[in-house]
């Protein structure tokens, strides 16, 4: 006679923990194929307390091992198209998380339960009865097979499913119903509060649409989500790669619970529509750490709330990933050595300025040299930096934190913006006493910025004294790899990029797939002007010249332009010409 799964299962535990062989009795309840989640359980995978005991030997069975004396499949990975959302109705992802099991669908549609700890026979009992109970929840009666996997690649497959599963925006809309009552609607804001979005188990429907919005969004890699009322209809947009992409069209009868939903995660007034406020929102989605800056905006159709996308765990780049040239990394490796003096990095808003800093200073930070920096905001915490926020409530601004942090012996200080004269001469006094200034400014190109310090009170001979290199940059998306295709440039294009027309470059053409969501970009780099301030230079600065004769001067010197430096990007491949023409000018 066979023997069972039961059977088998016993006796690799009698091997493993003589002191516990006996079989563990049902946990959970089973109603009407749900589960009921103990409220005090902590949403947390449950720990597979059987697996890795040595065995008489000493030595540790491999998960492997254990699921070949169980008679169990061992899965290493989950493949493309077993997650299936209808396998889990009714299931909670904490308990899913907490019992580290998942249903998905198997080679041929055959129904197959990923196990992390094949031990717990308990819970799979529980899944028998759930999955095979002859139409429960809307299933048909199947057959279940199990198998063993790593606990990691469980967890990645359920955030996977639930980020998906039950929230997608159409069916939360019919939800919400056509005549639903507004009072009920702003009454159900409060419910909720999972630390991760995807645990959610509220069925407030605002609840789940905005818990929806902001996992789309951290799912579509967005940097900004948009939500914004207009006369008939509330449009949510997501800026991706740095363009706006209209995502949702929601009812305008949606307008004020959404907001207000919105409002109570930042801890605003909900009360306070009149007036503009800025907060705060800290999110985990699956295994994400994201941190939200809300800001909301009253308008004639309605409060109108912008988030700003934070990841508190993203890796930051290093100065080899930034996308310089040979030149310009060399000159920017050559910058980080100096002893004093400002560098700058200019560009508007959103242009990745705090990102080639951050680099620059993670390339320098060593326990010989003291870093320091006053941010407004601090975007990313550095290890084994000295960071300062802004906050103009108790009035600590960036002259007065500047101010201060020279008196704390410091090698290098970041300023994140110099704003105004005061902050302007303190920067310039610490760079002419000895220290290394990193900060930026806000000008379309290199040259602007010296007139930019002399606009703000500046003296000119101050200027070409302190400031080492001016550093203009701007972000341009990078083509998808899995859609780009190679083409010839027409004979515009060659004008464009300064070529001769019988010249025979190879570019690329943006597409569009679902990797890119059909845009043919994903992700974004940098292009970078460089313009050190040589000898002849600080001359021309001293007599006060403006930008265009700062320009000409630099130009006649080797200078290299944004567009010439975005030309180089797409002769490589990087991206489209289209794509720095956007972002440069001539």
């Amino acid at each position: 006679m066979s023997v069972t799964l039961r059977e088998q299962m016993g006796r690799v535990r009698a091997m493993l923990n003589p002191a516990d062989s006996s079989d563990a009795k049902l946990s959970g309840e089973v109603r009407s194929g749900q589960v009921r989640l103990d409220n005090d359980a902590p949403f947390q995978a449950y720990p597979p307390p059987s697996l890795g005991k040595p065995d008489s030997g000493g030595r540790e069975p491999s998960p492997e091992e254990l699921a070949l004396e169980l008679g169990l499949r061992f899965v290493p990975r989950v493949e493309e198209g077993w997650l299936d959302l209808s396998l889990v109705r009714g299931l909670p992802i904490a308990y899913l998380k907490q019992n580290l099991v998942l249903p998905v669908k198997g080679e041929s549609g055959c129904l197959l339960v990923l196990v992390g700890d094949p031990l717990r026979v308990e819970v799979m009992d529980e899944l028998r009865l759930i999955l095979t109970d002859g139409g429960a929840d809307g299933r048909p009666k199947a057959e279940l097979n199990f198998a063993m996997a790593p606990a990691e690649v469980i967890l990645e497959a359920i955030n996977q499913t639930f980020a998906q599963a039950d929230s997608r925006a159409d069916q939360i809309i019919q939800d919400l119903g056509v005549e639903e009552d507004d009072d009920r609607l702003l009454s159900e804001l409060e419910r909720g509060g999972s630390e991760d979005l995807l645990d959610e188990t509220s069925n407030a429907p605002v609840i789940k649409l905005v818990n929806h919005i902001l996992a789309q969004a951290v799912k579509s890699r967005a940097s900004d989500i948009h939500v914004e009322p207009f006369k008939n209809e509330l449009l949510v947009r997501f800026r991706l790669d740095g363009v706006l992409h209209n995502i949702l069209h929601l009812p305008k009868r949606l307008q004020a619970p959404v907001a207000s939903r919105i409002k109570i995660m930042a801890k605003l007034n909900i009360a306070e529509k009149r007036l503009p406020q800025d907060g705060r929102i800290e999110v985990r989605i699956g295994n994400r750490q994201v941190d939200l800056r809300v800001s909301s905006l009253p308008t004639a159709f309605g409060e109108r709330v912008v988030m700003r996308l934070l990841e508190k765990n993203a890796r930051l780049l290093s100065l080899e990933e930034l996308g310089m040239g040979p030149d310009h990394h060399a000159e920017m490796r050559r910058l980080t050595q100096l002893s004093h003096g400002i560098i700058l990095v200019t560009g508007p808003t959103g242009s990745g300025k705090t990102t080639t800093l951050y680099a620059a200073l993670s390339s320098i930070n060593s326990p010989d040299k003291n870093i320091l920096t006053i941010e407004d905001p601090i975007e990313y915490q550095l290890d084994g930096i000295g960071q300062m926020q802004v906050n103009t409530k108790i009035d600590l601004t960036f002259a007065k934190g500047l101010r201060s942090m020279v008196r704390q012996d410091p090698d290098v200080i970041l300023v994140g913006e110099i704003r105004d004269r005061e902050t302007a001469e303190i920067a310039i006094q610490a760079s002419l006493t000895g220290h290394l200034v990193f900060s930026t400014l806000h000008t379309n190109d290199a040259p602007s910025a010296v007139t930019r310090l002399i606009d703000i009170g500046i003296e000119p001979f101050l200027v070409s004294s302190a400031v080492r290199t001016i550093i203009a940059q701007r972000l341009v998306r990078v083509l998808c790899p899995a859609c780009k295709r190679e083409d010839t440039p027409t004979a515009k294009e060659l004008r464009e990029m300064g070529l001769c027309e019988d010249a025979a470059p190879v570019v690329h053409r943006a597409v569009g797939c679902s990797e890119c969501m059909q845009t043919g970009y994903r992700g974004r780099t940098s292009i970078y002007e460089f313009m050190r301030l040589t000898e002849s230079l600080q001359d021309l600065v001293v007599r006060n010249s403006d930008a265009n004769q700062i320009r000409k001067l630099a130009l006649s010197e080797g200078m290299c332009t944004l567009r010439q430096d975005g030309i180089r990007r797409v002769l490589n491949g990087v991206t489209t010409l289209d794509e720095v023409m956007r972002v440069t000018l001539l």
